[in-house]
């Protein structure tokens, strides 16, 4: 099996640090809002690369954090007179509806950054002793860069060439630094924000210094996989590189992935130009199988254009899987035999070729356009070969063998039971109740429920209408 190696530039052999065994670390969102697609895009992706590794046989530990202590949560909290805790906690339970909705399994540890200031304050104090860091007169503490010997190893930049800011978090009293590539590990607390006490001042973290922790913490010193968007290369994943090599006096990550960017009918997606969808507002036009499906017909290293059209094409591949293995669940329970003839014994011998299609394209940097291209494969075959004279113990074997290669993907292609038209209007009158009595989280959840069986809701002036997706 082989992986790009964003560090080294090339695919190479993946070898674990521990036989059987796979430490994976994939940095999450900052939780100040409803993720966006943008967002959805590393989820779905290295769920997708640690169901593989699982398929292969190896025990995944697989740690995702949610970034919920930053700029734009404070200011989400002032902005709503409430406290940063609150809107983290409120976000983070609405991320992992949509990562439920999306079929992203939870991780392994899914840590909090309020939750380790402890040991960043620790790591901090680590480079503080050994020379690579230094405390201002504020009391922000800065990490030298120009002492990593190997700084932009993973961005391949050159020092020199490299501006002093982009996404680092930057405080005011620019001048208190060194140089001015230097980056925060600490800063001092602003009039109303929330912090933690330290050696240094009253404040609260960097950016960076929270996955270097975070991932030492649950991982190790060293881990195999370090993931998430590339558009975290720099400076967020150079930047713990420094902090983490520094620290620990070890290799990092020996495999660095990233995904390429998302845009919107071939444009960046931002607010600004009106092109940005969360999560939620897809889900309310499709299933999130869908966006899922869409996600994965492309290469995860390739840039990804998102479009009505291709939504609408991702639909029509879904359901043509999703159809096959329904005609064959249906032709199996009108089934006259029950065993296999031996035609269909030899058949299905057949059937392994389809799989090593599929593993040889996953084993290839995880190319999951190709791997969708063996199991549509596996579905021609199906309905060439799957008929009402078939055998009941072929049909399952068929239906079972294209459910199971769509797992791996994280595909669901079980059609949903249908809701009978009563149970939906009484479930729609206990969300009017519990709205009334301002009880939203129960109509959230009843929204929810109703979503996932298929049934879109939509207020009106005149009541709530629904509709089958």
């Amino acid at each position: 099996m082989k992986i790009y190696n964003t560090l080294t530039r090339k695919k190479e052999e993946f070898v674990p640090l521990k036989e059987g065994k796979v430490s994976m670390y994939v940095c999450g969102p900052t939780v100040y809002n409803l993720i966006h697609i943008g967002n959805a895009r590393p989820m779905i992706v290295f769920d997708t690369v640690r169901r593989y590794l699982e398929h292969k046989g190896y025990d995944v530990n697989f740690v995702s954090n949610f970034t919920d202590v930053d700029d734009k949560i404070i200011k989400k909290a002032m902005e709503e007179g409430v406290t940063a805790d609150e809107i983290s906690k409120r976000y983070i339970a609405e991320c992992k509806k949509d990562m439920k909705g999306m079929n992203v399994r939870p991780a392994t540890t899914h840590p909090l950054a309020t939750q380790e200031i402890d040991g960043m304050i620790e790591m901090i104090a680590a480079l503080l002793a050994k020379g690579y860091a230094y405390t201002a007169k504020d009391g922000t503490v800065y990490f030298r860069t120009r002492k990593f010997k190997e700084y932009g190893k993973l961005s391949h930049k050159n020092l020199d060439d490299l501006q002093a800011g982009s996404r680092s978090l930057l405080v005011s009293g620019e001048d208190q630094k060194e140089d001015p590539l230097d980056f925060v590990l600490w800063k001092p607390k602003k009039e109303g924000e929330p912090y933690w006490k330290s050696p240094w001042c009253d404040g609260r973290p960097g950016w960076h210094i929270e996955c270097s922790v975070m991932s030492k913490k649950y991982l190790g010193d060293e881990i195999d996989i370090h993931a998430g968007g590339e558009d975290l290369i720099f400076p967020h994943h150079e930047n713990e590189i420094a902090q983490s090599e520094c620290c620990n006096g070890k290799t990092f990550a020996r495999y660095w992935m990233h995904n390429g960017f998302l845009n919107i009918d071939n444009r960046k997606m931002s607010k600004s130009l009106g092109n940005f969808f969360t999560v939620r507002e897809i889900s309310e036009k499709y299933d999130l199988q869908v966006l899922r499906f869409f996600m994965l017909s492309a290469h995860y290293r390739s840039p990804l254009n998102f479009s009505a059209e291709l939504m609408e094409a991702s639909k029509n591949g879904l359901e043509r899987i999703v159809n096959a293995v329904e005609n064959l669940k249906f032709l199996s329970g009108r089934a006259q035999t029950a065993e296999l003839t031996a035609q269909e014994k030899e058949e299905l011998a057949t059937l392994g070729a389809y799989e090593e299609k599929f593993d040889e394209a996953m084993d290839d940097d995880f190319n999951t356009a190709d791997a969708i291209s063996a199991i549509f494969e596996l579905v021609k075959y199906a309905n060439t070969n799957g008929n009402e004279t078939s055998s009941k113990a072929y049909l399952d074997a068929l239906r079972e063998k294209i459910m199971e290669l769509s797992d791996i993907l994280g595909l669901i292609v079980e059609k949903k039971e249908e809701m009978l038209d009563a149970e939906i209007e009484k479930l729609i009158e206990e969300r009017q109740e519990a709205r009334k009595a301002k009880d939203f989280s129960r109509a959230d959840e009843i929204r929810n429920i109703l979503l996932e069986k298929g049934i879109l809701l939509k207020d009106t002036r005149e009541g709530v209408k629904w509709e089958r997706a």
